[in-house]
């Protein structure tokens, strides 16, 4: 495996990732982009990650069967070198292989121990099965997406172990690094998916607390409003507006060339007449001939890309905002940073690949 020289805010920071699914990957593979050195723990009898596995990128891999008394022993030997130690277990589940955060802390004050779960280290369904839609389902947040008369849709896994899981996890591990610095000592991040959802829905309780609508497609960043919405054209394709200022309403309705007396009056609320125009409007040209007419004036448009289109989009293309990379179309690295730029430190590892290597540059020779 070759990996790139190591670049970003977080060269020299040394993680142990015991490998998992969504959340867990995702948010180590944001800190390796931002130039940590990540050894992830895979079983013996499995794989490894997949090489078009996006979210494994940029590790080593050491397959260790963690049954046995010296894998056991490597991993506190390397744990006392590490920075951050990621796993994504049910609580317990580390404790019972020796691997807690009570003796790991014992051994190296400084780690910083990440703990990534559904439901969190404790309540009564913490040692319960779950997936993202179902931490969604208890924070309110699903309750809240999706049109009014049919069930709330899933998100893909966006919102809840991505946003409410990945984003809080590195979040509580970086501050918990600038904090080590000041106190010499590391802790425990105990980031459960539906803690981070819930703060997600920060906004969503200043609003009701503002006497908002309950209910979904009710408000007008909900889908109620008709200047807030998608809409279909007439080759079957989907543009968005986002036109909820006076100022971009009015350049929409400038560029539609719509005399005022027949352009429906703004209301914040659900109104089906402004909903019936637009759709009208909307299908009587092509998505291609709304984005000629619309895109990139202030009137907050932009069409309703599918992700092979995306990669294609001049704004992404001009960023660089995708990259291919060990033949798999992905992301680049995220978010930008104008003195210590963040890198794809290499592809996916296979069960075993690097690792040895990555676990011997740190002082520890594994068996």
């Amino acid at each position: 495996m070759t990996f790139e020289k190591p670049a970003g805010p977080l060269k020299g920071i040394r993680i142990i990732e015991f490998t998992g699914i969504g959340p867990g990957p995702f948010a180590t593979m944001l800190l390796s982009d931002l130039g940590a050195e990540v050894l992830r723990i895979d079983r013996v009898d499995h794989p490894g990650a997949s090489p078009k596995e996006v979210t494994a990128r940029g590790r080593a891999s050491l397959a260790l069967d963690l049954k046995r008394a010296d894998a056991v022993a490597a991993c506190l030997s390397l744990a006392e070198r590490a920075d951050v130690l990621i796993e994504g277990f049910r609580p317990g589940v580390m404790e019972r292989l020796g691997l807690g955060p009570e003796v790991l802390l014992e051994r190296n004050p400084r780690l910083v121990y990440g703990r990534m779960t559904g439901w969190g280290q404790s309540g009564p369904l913490s040692h319960a099965a779950g997936h993202d839609i179902n931490y969604l389902a208890i924070t309110g947040a699903l309750g809240a997406l999706g049109p009014a008369d049919r069930p709330p849709p899933p998100p893909l896994n966006l919102v809840g172990d991505f946003g409410g899981g990945s984003l809080y996890l590195a979040l509580g591990i970086l501050a918990s690094l600038v904090e080590r610095q000041a106190s010499g000592k590391g802790q425990v991040v105990d980031a459960a998916i539906t803690d981070g959802a819930a703060s997600l829905m920060a906004m969503a309780c200043w609003t009701r607390a503002e006497g908002w609508n309950e209910g979904r497609e009710s408000n007008f960043l909900d889908g109620s409003a008709y200047y807030y919405r998608c809409y279909e054209c007439a080759d079957g394709c989907h543009v968005s507006l986002g036109s909820i200022e006076p100022q971009f309403y009015d350049e929409l309705r400038r560029r539609l060339g719509i005399a005022e007396p027949d352009w429906p009056v703004k209301a914040d609320g659900v109104d089906a007449g402004g909903h019936a125009y637009l759709e009208k409007l909307f299908r009587t040209k092509t998505r291609a001939q709304w984005c000629a007419l619309l895109e990139g004036s202030d009137a907050c448009f932009a069409p309703v890309l599918d992700l092979e289109e995306a990669w294609s989009h001049p704004h992404n293309v001009a960023r660089g905002t995708f990259v291919e990379r060990f033949g798999v179309q992905q992301p680049a690295p995220a978010p930008r940073l104008s003195r210590t730029p963040g890198a794809i430190q290499g592809p996916p590892p296979a069960a075993g690949e690097g690792g040895r290597a990555l676990a011997r540059h740190w002082g520890v020779e594994i068996p």
